[in-house]
């Protein structure tokens, strides 16, 4: 069996606490749909984007998503929390198998800067592994950086999830980079978007050939979507419609990539721009 069900929930959530809210509508949508293996929701969809409900983990919110997980017999990717870890802060995603048990947690690699201010970057990647094949998780803005996603497909991974949190105009950007990030990796690409005062929806999943599955409009949706593993391994054995096999290519290609390295990055034609700063009038 290479078939795994994941539903997005893409929910229109205040600041503040949510849990409830959110448990509801976990509940509901696995009434509903009783053949969903995983739910996927959006960024710092708990408790909103204030950094003043940063918390250290295990939280009360991921002990309450791991005892609904267990309940329910479902796997979870409750969107992302502010994590406060001795004196930094970190913008973390637990993975929670049915069980109830945290396999993971992701701290954001690029935080959203400069505006997500007093955010500390991540350091690690993260594949996780459901009984039909490996799944890779990341944040938002990470989905910018194509070196994000090709570590996860070094890693393994055949479908790459990205809980997000966009409200502004670049949104449409983003939706081509999903699209791309999903042909150039040869995988499915999920990404999950909220609604309301921080979020302007219009969430995606696109399959390996980078073509779109279903993009959802600017209201309160959820939408399950069976994953067929079997589809990202033929697309890279064989090739897009046949064709090209990039990650046979990047694989097999000798050359090496000098900006790699942090040290030659700053010093690359890169450090000639100004600092990341918010843009002044």
């Amino acid at each position: 069996m290479s078939h795994f069900s994941i539903a997005g929930m893409q929910l229109s959530l205040p600041c503040g606490d949510n849990l409830a809210t959110i448990g509801q509508e976990i509940k509901n949508t696995k009434k509903r749909f009783p053949w969903v293996d995983m739910i996927v929701l959006s960024e710092l969809c708990t408790y909103g984007p204030e950094k003043k409900y940063a918390s250290t983990l295990p939280s009360k919110a991921e002990k309450f998503y791991c005892d609904l997980a267990k309940e329910l017999n479902i796997w979870l990717i409750p969107g992302s929390d502010y994590e406060l870890c001795d004196d930094e802060i970190f913008n973390t995603t637990s993975v929670i198998n049915n069980e109830g048990v945290v396999i993971e947690r992701y701290r954001k690699i690029y935080p959203f800067l400069p505006y997500e201010k007093g955010v500390s970057c991540g350091q690690d990647f993260v594949v996780f592994d459901v009984p039909q094949g490996r799944i890779g998780v990341a944040i938002c803005y990470d989905l910018w950086f194509p070196e994000v996603s090709r570590e996860l497909t070094c890693l393994g991974a055949e479908v790459l999830i990205y809980p997000t949190l966009t409200g502004t105009i670049d949104r449409e950007v983003e939706l081509s980079m999903a699209k791309s990030t999903a042909v150039t990796n040869q995988c499915y690409v999920i990404a999950v978007n909220g609604l309301g005062d921080y979020g302007n929806g219009k969430s995606i999943i696109v399959s390996p050939d980078g073509s779109v599955i279903h993009q959802a409009g600017i209201n309160k949706e959820v939408f399950p979507v069976e994953i067929d593993f079997s589809v990202v391994r033929r697309n890279r054995e064989r090739g897009i419609h046949g064709l090209g096999q990039p990650l046979k290519s990047f694989r097999d290609n000798p050359i090496k990539f000098s900006y790699n390295q942090e040290k030659a990055r700053k010093n690359s034609a890169l450090s000639k721009l100004g600092p990341l700063e918010v843009p002044k009038s």
